[in-house]
């Protein structure tokens, strides 16, 4: 059995208890090395199997796991946050399927929400955002162009991104052509939730000289919009006006 583990957003103690009990049982761990605290390890048991993914190919990972599985032996793939988000899990699962090995999927704190509890901030603000755009700059990878970084800035909505610390002045730019304002809230979180965390705030239009003052490359989110400003509505939901299914309004 192979049982896929989101490591969570940096700090040991945010993987969920489902996500630490299976690495406490696992007899093989692969983990992504180049992202995943390796604090995390100190989960599993004596004489646990260690392979660091940063140094395979996707070959190699599952001649580890066919090994695993021909030894009775059960394995953890401990992804960094949540493996839905860039985890390039659905080309591990269809080569499982294809193997008959049972698999599942514990998920985890994405980095996205780990930022977001690190800035004290609220996505989804009433009258300013209700959508949140989760995407990445292109790069060696490639981004379907529509999906673009200007088509999506149309929206305005809260927008943050994965992968693209070494890519701020195409990023600026493009947000800044695709219809937000220079002034604009924007922030850099560097490995949010680490111990080694660190909080750039600034605006759109100082972002690329924010990151680039900072020597910041990789293994950071960047989060746009005016869910960081101070102008929002306040919800309905807790509202002395507003009449819900449990409570009736008092003013």
């Amino acid at each position: 059995m192979v049982h896929f583990v989101g490591a969570g957003s940096g700090a040991p103690d945010l993987i969920t208890v489902r996500g630490a009990k299976l690495l406490s049982q696992a007899d093989v761990v692969i983990y992504a090395g180049s992202l995943v605290n390796p604090a995390l390890l100190d989960y599993t048991k004596p004489g646990c199997e260690i392979h660091d993914s940063a140094r395979m190919t996707l070959e190699q990972v599952m001649d580890v796991i066919r090994s695993a599985e021909a030894a009775g032996k059960t394995t953890v793939r401990l992804h960094t946050g949540d493996s839905s988000i860039y985890g390039a899990v659905r080309e591990q699962f269809d080569r499982l399927d294809a193997l008959g090995i049972d698999y599942d999927v514990c998920p985890g704190v994405s980095a996205f929400c780990g930022a977001a509890a690190s800035l004290k901030t609220e996505y989804t603000l009433p009258d300013v955002s209700q959508t949140v755009i989760i995407t990445r700059a292109p790069g060696r990878t490639p981004v379907p162009e529509r999906e673009s970084i200007r088509s999506l800035a149309a929206h305005r909505a809260t927008m943050v991104l994965f992968l693209s610390t070494g890519l701020t002045e195409l990023l600026q730019r493009e947000l800044l052509a695709g219809g937000y304002p220079e002034t604009t809230p924007a922030a850099v979180v560097y490995k949010a939730t680490w111990p080694e965390e660190r909080i750039f705030r600034c605006t759109l239009g100082t972002l690329h000289k924010t990151v680039t003052e900072n020597g910041l490359t990789k293994t950071a989110l960047i989060v746009v919009g005016d869910c960081m400003g101070q102008q929002y509505q306040r919800s309905l939901l807790y509202h002395p006006g507003f009449t819900t299914e449990f409570r009736e309004a008092t003013q």
